[in-house]
């Protein structure tokens, strides 16, 4: 059963990945193309808008992938000082706490998208919707949800390697 799980929540995690890498291009050109052609006085109209949602979902959409093979930087001074009985105590309690913090803002999100949708808020210069943001934002927070669920389930391993 976890071969499966597994297996779909990774190819989840590389979706969200890739939609990070294009977001990571997408702001590497928009901005050289509004720094050449403002040479020319035609600067790209709604680059800042452009560069905003991109950056904002390159951050969403890499948390999995970061997630899922332990990339962050973990704080190992608490847990240098506790008893070796009492490590994975804790560490799993945090782990349940950070799936239950994910889930939760899984659901925040949700609902502050369609708000957004019913309030049909958009970018200042180019007017695109934000709505859709916050749902990717909150498919990419159940996605964390189900790789912590994971970690806690095999504790000391990645659920894949970078």
């Amino acid at each position: 059963m976890w071969a499966k799980y597994k297996l779909f929540v990774g190819w989840l995690v590389k979706g969200l990945a890739f939609i990070a890498g294009i977001n990571v291009l997408v702001m590497m050109i928009v901005t050289c193309l509004d720094v050449i052609l403002r040479r020319f006085g035609l600067p790209l109209k709604g680059a800042v808008d452009i560069v905003m949602v991109a950056a904002c979902l390159t951050a969403v959409c890499a948390l999995p992938y970061t997630t899922a093979v332990k990339g962050h930087v973990a704080v190992e001074f608490f847990f240098q000082r506790l008893p070796a009985r009492l490590k994975p105590v804790i560490d799993g309690i945090w782990r349940v706490a950070v799936l239950i913090l994910y889930a939760v803002m899984s659901w925040h999100s949700m609902i502050y998208g369609i708000d957004m949708l019913h309030r049909n808020r958009t970018t200042l210069t180019l007017h695109i919707p934000l709505f859709w943001i916050l749902w990717l934002m909150s498919f990419s927070f159940a996605v964390v949800s189900l790789i912590k669920l994971y970690n806690l389930t095999h504790p000391g391993k990645e659920m894949m390697k970078p």
